[in-house]
């Protein structure tokens, strides 16, 4: 504010009071600061107004409020800080006046001025929006004067309005993250509420997922063997654990083996125990895992990769009840439940010979699919806020998500499911310099995350499939590409019209050769 104040019109005084009236009616910034801007123009000649706002992620000016400018001038308005009038404005906090915006080499004319009449001149006025001491924007107008001078009313009136619109703006901030506290506690109780009726730490409420929570309640319930189906990262060891603490055995061990981590001369071992001597490097006895699992559960995931001589002998664990230590002669009976998991076609690998038909009979008593997140979608802010909870809680933050950045999460198809939303949450909270996490920062994880494309199986892809009608081998995973079509109407054509045949041909499945045939819109 001037340290004098000049005599005031009536007609500014009446554009004062009606400014006061508009900030007292709404809390909506657009509609305050777009009303003051406009009778700024109507009421005092001062034409073109603009509230120039640093953007929070570049830092660069740019027009957030104006009046009668185009959108191609408000696209054009942006200046870095100390660039031109405006962002020295910006950068030292001082008031600018420009009487002839055409005499004046340091004016960037990103905005077009009005055009004078013979005799006027075009004057450019801004002022700072001041935020504890601290420009933090910038109001500007342009002034059409028959004479240079007498801008100090002109001058006034802006800085009241840029008072008020500061405090506006201030007000709106402050609403805005209390309207942020308020949405993620409400979260927060909403996950809380969620966890209480969780089954053993399974968070949803999808129809796709009760379905198969009601299918384990039921598996607990017996004695049956339990083989599980479904995408990496989709929770495979967690319905185990279920099944586990909902079933008689809760007090027993509940142990884990994953048959794809262990080399195959080491499994058979770490399963079924081997005696003291029993090969280079067997200093000691030690019990497997059937006997460490006694009266309990043991989880084998990943079962289609187990080799087929192994497959044998575990036939015979399952079929006898009995295990047999490497170097021993001995048998010991074991009673334990056995759940296993695998994210394979497990028909597939009985087909191709890589899996023991009787031995997947044994394991497939009860068989339940788990869905893939992308076909959880209204799971997935509740695990969002879940994971969000407790990594903050582990990192001693405070980050919250944006409903846009939510929005961005759930149109995500999250190849790596549940696992891989609870990585990136976990490096948002991290990593983020921000509490907010906006929609933007979301987007550049996800591309991140886009580079790594994964077969139906849930695998890491380690090439990109070429399209061949000689490659038998069934491909992964890939979007659809239109060049497609042609190859597989030709491919139909020459098998008759046999899907099935036409997909051999392909190197595909039947599913992934219908899966195309939907996306191609190919009727045949």
């Amino acid at each position: 504010m001037p340290n004098q104040c000049p005599a005031l019109s009536p007609q500014i005084a009446e554009v004062i009071q009606d400014a006061a009236r508009l900030v007292g009616q709404s809390l909506d910034p657009h509609h305050s600061i777009q009303g003051m801007l406009a009778l700024l123009s109507n009421n005092l000649g001062l034409t073109q107004g603009r509230v120039v706002l640093p953007d929070p992620d570049s830092g660069m000016l740019h027009i957030a409020y104006s009046h009668s400018l185009s959108k191609g001038e408000i696209g054009r308005g942006t200046y870095a800080v100390g660039e031109g009038v405006t962002g020295r404005v910006m950068a030292t906090g001082e008031i600018a006046l420009i009487p002839d915006v055409s005499k004046e080499p340091s004016y960037v004319a990103n905005v077009s001025a009005a055009k004078p009449k013979t005799g006027e001149r075009v004057a450019y006025l801004a002022v700072p929006i001041m935020r504890d001491d601290k420009p933090f924007g910038v109001l500007a107008v342009h002034c059409l004067k028959t004479v240079i001078g007498h801008f100090d009313s002109d001058l006034y009136i802006l800085q009241i309005m840029a008072a008020m619109i500061g405090q506006t703006l201030h007000i709106h901030d402050l609403i805005e993250e209390k309207t942020r506290e308020l949405k993620a506690e409400n979260r927060a109780l909403r996950v809380k509420r969620q966890e209480r009726h969780a089954v053993h730490g399974i968070i949803g409420r999808s129809a796709t997922l009760r379905e198969s929570i009601e299918r384990a309640r039921k598996a607990a319930a017996s004695q049956a063997t339990v083989m599980l189906v479904g995408e990496s990262g989709s929770g495979k060891e967690r319905f185990a654990r279920m099944i586990h603490l909902a079933s008689e055995r809760r007090e027993k061990p509940f142990v884990c083996i994953n048959c794809a981590a262990i080399p195959a001369n080491l499994l058979e071992s770490e399963l079924f125990g081997h005696e003291k001597g029993a090969f280079t490097g067997a200093a000691n006895a030690r019990p497997g895992k059937f006997e460490i699992a006694a009266g309990g559960t043991l989880f084998l995931d990943e079962i289609g990769d187990m080799a087929l001589d192994l497959q044998a002998k575990l036939l015979r664990v399952l079929q006898e009840r009995c295990v047999q230590r490497i170097g021993s002669n001995r048998e010991t009976p074991v009673d334990v439940r056995i759940i296993s998991a695998t994210n394979q076609r497990m028909e597939e690998a009985v087909n191709g010979g890589d899996f023991r038909l009787d031995l997947f009979y044994r394991l497939n008593v009860i068989r339940i699919t788990l869905p893939p997140l992308r076909q959880r979608k209204d799971d997935i802010e509740l695990l969002a806020l879940y994971f969000l909870n407790r990594c903050n809680q582990m990192h001693k933050r405070n980050v919250m998500l944006s409903d846009a950045a939510f929005t961005q999460l759930k149109h995500y198809e999250w190849p790596g499911n549940v696992r891989q939303l609870e990585n990136v949450i976990e490096r948002l909270v991290i990593m983020s310099d921000n509490d907010l996490i906006s929609e933007e920062i979301i987007q550049a994880i996800l591309n991140e995350e886009s580079g790594v494309a994964l077969e139906e199986s849930g695998r890491p892809q380690t090439g990109a499939p070429q399209p061949s009608s000689f490659d038998l081998t069934p491909r992964p995973y890939s979007k659809v590409q239109p060049y497609e079509r042609d190859t597989i109407l030709e491919a139909i054509g020459k098998t008759g019209g046999n899907k099935t045949l036409a997909a051999r041909t392909l190197g595909m499945t039947p599913r992934q050769l219908h899966y195309r045939l939907n996306k191609l819109d190919i009727d045949a």
